[in-house]
């Protein structure tokens, strides 16, 4: 059965299926996930509000190295949580204050170069994404789109795709061969960030049935810690796409 078949690699079939077999007292809820999600967010907005504090008071060097330790930081967390889901009630606040590190370090880097020709650039982002997610969590809950086999093998296939070509364009950049259309703001650059923001979007929908599944199935406490951590995963991503976008249409005025 591949009912948890998800775009996003932290929510995957195996791990909710292991986790029921793990002897835990209490079961997974959805208001338990959305919880500790609120909770998640609150520990992104703490560590981006630290980069920005220091962007912005001549502190450009500290906020650089802090944006690396961010992005170290997370990926090893990211890497940690998927192998041992256990650990995410540990490690899940560690990763939103290290990924907060990084957004608030990019997020002022790109305010402050867009700030005379597209000014709030980053409130418009932010306001988007929120705005993305709710729309997409009202889809999903009026079942307007419902997350069925097909529609996860799509999206699945589409988020690895996006994967193995960025994954493609960094070893490229390692060898000084740049894609012009991956940075540039030309047309073909925007359609091609306004498709991933849409993947990344539909990854919601997945992500919202991931979490309804596994409390219906009665997954031990635990995975709602890991359950608000990949929703978290996939709304970072949405952020960084759409800041990216926003940056593409910015520098074409």
């Amino acid at each position: 059965m591949a009912l948890f078949q998800s775009g996003n690699p932290t929510l995957s079939q195996k791990i909710f299926n292991r986790s029921i077999t793990q002897d835990e007292a209490g079961t997974m809820t959805v208001r338990g996930s959305i919880n500790k999600f609120g909770f998640l967010l609150f520990m992104v907005l703490a560590g981006a509000a630290y980069t920005w504090y220091l962007y912005y008071n001549n502190q450009q060097q500290t906020m650089v190295t802090l944006m690396w330790v961010g992005i170290i930081g997370g990926l090893i967390s990211v890497i940690a949580i998927s192998v041992k889901p256990t650990l995410a009630p540990y490690l899940s606040p560690a990763y939103g204050i290290l990924e907060g590190l990084f957004l608030g370090a990019i997020s002022a880097i790109l305010n402050d170069a867009f700030s005379e020709k597209y000014p709030g650039l980053v409130l418009q982002a932010v306001g988007l994404t929120f705005g993305v997610a709710i729309a997409m969590f009202l889809l999903y809950n009026f079942r307007v789109i419902k997350a069925t086999q097909k529609f996860k093998s799509v999206i699945f296939a589409a988020t690895a795709g996006i994967a193995v070509f960025y994954l493609i364009t960094l070893v490229l950049r390692l060898f000084h061969v740049d894609i012009p259309f991956m940075y540039d703001s030309s047309a073909l650059g925007i359609g091609l960030s306004l498709f991933i923001v849409a993947i990344a979007a539909l990854n919601l929908i997945i992500d919202f049935d991931m979490i309804e599944k596994g409390a219906d199935m009665g997954a031990p406490k635990f995975m709602e810690w890991y359950g608000a951590f990949g929703l978290l995963v996939t709304m970072i991503w949405l952020y960084v796409e759409i800041l990216r976008l926003l940056s593409r249409f910015a520098g074409r005025k």
